[in-house]
This record gives C-alpha cells, structure tokens and sequence, in this order.
C-alpha cells in the first residue's frame, strides 16, 4: 500500500480530535501521512436518549459500514462505546495508551457533588451515572441530556441544569479542563478513558502501521474490562462500572451492577495474573455478581446463562 492511511472518524469536535491525536501517532510511529476521513453516524442526528437509540452500538455502525466500502482504511472510537461483540470483517488493530478513565462533576456554581443542594437538577445520559449520583445524593433530580460536550456545557451555563456528569478523558481532550469541579472518585465504565482502532480483517498493511501505537497494558485492561460486560450482556443502558488496574505483577479486577435508584449494589472482584485467559476471569467474576443478586437490581441478558 502507498500513499496517505485513510482514518474514518465522526465529525464532531472529540472525535476528530481524539482521531488526530491518533493519526498523528500512527504517521510519527510508521512513517505513512495519515488524513481523516469525516463520516456522520446515526448517533449524532438523533436526538433521543441513547440508551433507547441502539445503545453502544449507535456511533460505530456508520464508521464501520464506511470501512467495510473502503472509504476509510482504520476508525477510532472511544472503547467504552464500542460493542462487546465480533462485527464480521473488522478487528480491533490496536489499543493506544488510556487517558483517564474517571469521572468529573460540572457544575455552574462550582460546588461538589456533595455541596449542591437538596433538589439541584443533575444531567447525565448514563444509566450507570444516574445510579451513582443517587447512590450518593438521593435527594438530587438526576435528568437525561444529549449533545456534544460543549452544547451540554451550555446548558449547565443557561441554567438547564446545575451541574453534569462526564468522562474526565473526553473534557481534557478538548481542552477543558477548566469546566472540572470535581473528579469523582467512583468507579466507571468498562474501558472508559480508552480508544479502539478498528482495521478490516486481513489488512496486512494497514495492521502493520497501526500496531506500532498498542499499548500493552491498556490493552489487558480493556479486554478484561470487557470481557466482564460481555458476559453480562450490558450495554449503556445498564448501570454496570468495571474497572481493571495493574498493582505490580497483578491486575485487579472490579465489577459493581446497580440498581436503577442507586440504593442496591452488587460488587465482586479478583486479583489476576496478567497471563490469565480474559474470558475465564470474567466468568469467574460473573458467576460471584449473579450469586450476589444482580439480575435482581439490573436488566441483564447474560444473567440466564
């Protein structure tokens, strides 16, 4: 293959600069010009909540039917939003370096969660969020909201809301850093902060360019991560966090499935040798969520297995 890498991204301000940021480490790292490609997906002219828009799945199926036409020749998503299933003709290529994978609170009169009072309206479009700020603020008015990052800043601003929820990685990335009230110390979703580049199958070339970014230990926890949501069967419309953290030569593995109300959890977890088969790790911490009664607080497919 000769001449510039094609690299399909969606148009809006995050996604072209999470995929620059990638484009340019792939040309650093390969050598090859890399431009992007602009491509608009469902997600981003539907207006609804997104958990009732096809979920995860709804900002990748554009990208990736584009990649399938040779329109692109690899996508960027954040793999929080990718789905958990093998989509025929594409592998994931490489796995760069994660951002944060926390949480921030916005909110227009600088207070902390805790300080808002009893009754301030809080926007998230995250069932998992809306459980964990009710978890610890029962006493809070926790509203859905779409849009991009500033348009849901403007509403924070415009006095729709008085304070948001969102990924700490997406808000630095654009650089706004200054919107951050608070970082929220509360565990998230499965390989948040985390970008996946998806190549077609079989793309030797393409392969060989992309893999020079990987990195291998976001890699391991991602696919952990992963590996336990795609035993539950939860997407973004389940409030699940999963997080996977290296201490040393183990790798810890949290998993907490929530009720909708914030009031109930269920927490399981294992420490792993890095070398373990992903799948058999995530069953195992499966097996102890199901034990514990989380098909009880959360719609979960895989809780029949």
């Amino acid at each position: 293959m000769t001449g510039a890498l094609r690299l399909g991204t969606r148009a809006s301000l995050l996604a072209t600069t999470q995929s620059q940021h990638v484009a340019d480490a792939v040309a650093a790292a390969s050598g090859r010009d890399v431009e992007l490609v602009p491509i608009t997906s469902e997600g981003d002219v539907l207006t609804g909540p997104l958990a009732q828009m096809g979920g995860t799945g709804v900002f990748a199926t554009a990208l990736r039917d584009a990649l399938l036409r040779d329109e692109c020749d690899f996508l960027v998503h954040s793999m929080k939003d990718l789905p958990t299933a093998p989509f025929p003709g594409i592998v994931v290529g490489a796995v760069p370096v994660r951002a944060s994978q926390r949480d921030i609170l916005h909110s227009r009169d600088g207070l902390t969660l805790d300080a808002l009072p009893a009754g301030a309206r809080v926007g998230t479009g995250s069932p998992r969020r809306v459980a964990q700020v009710l978890a610890r603020r029962p006493d809070l008015v926790v509203e859905g909201i779409r849009g991009n990052v500033d348009s849901r800043l403007r509403k924070v601003a415009d006095g729709q809301y008085d304070a948001i929820v969102l990924a700490e990685a997406g808000l630095r990335r654009i650089g706004r850093d200054a919107a951050i009230t608070e970082v929220l110390d509360w565990p998230t979703s499965a390989a948040q902060g985390a970008l996946a580049v998806e190549i077609r199958d079989g793309d030797a070339a393409v392969a060989d360019a992309v893999r020079l970014i990987e990195h291998a230990d976001t890699a391991l926890a991602a696919t952990l991560e992963r590996a336990v949501l795609r035993r539950l069967e939860a997407g973004c419309a389940a409030p699940v966090a999963i997080d996977a953290e290296h201490h040393g030569d183990t790798v810890t593995l949290v998993a907490h499935v929530y009720a909708e109300d914030g009031r109930r959890s269920v927490v399981a977890s294992r420490r792993l040798d890095p070398h373990i088969d992903a799948d058999a790790a995530a069953a195992d911490v499966v097996a102890e969520l199901l034990e514990g009664g989380a098909a009880d607080l959360a719609d979960l497919a895989g809780s029949s297995r």
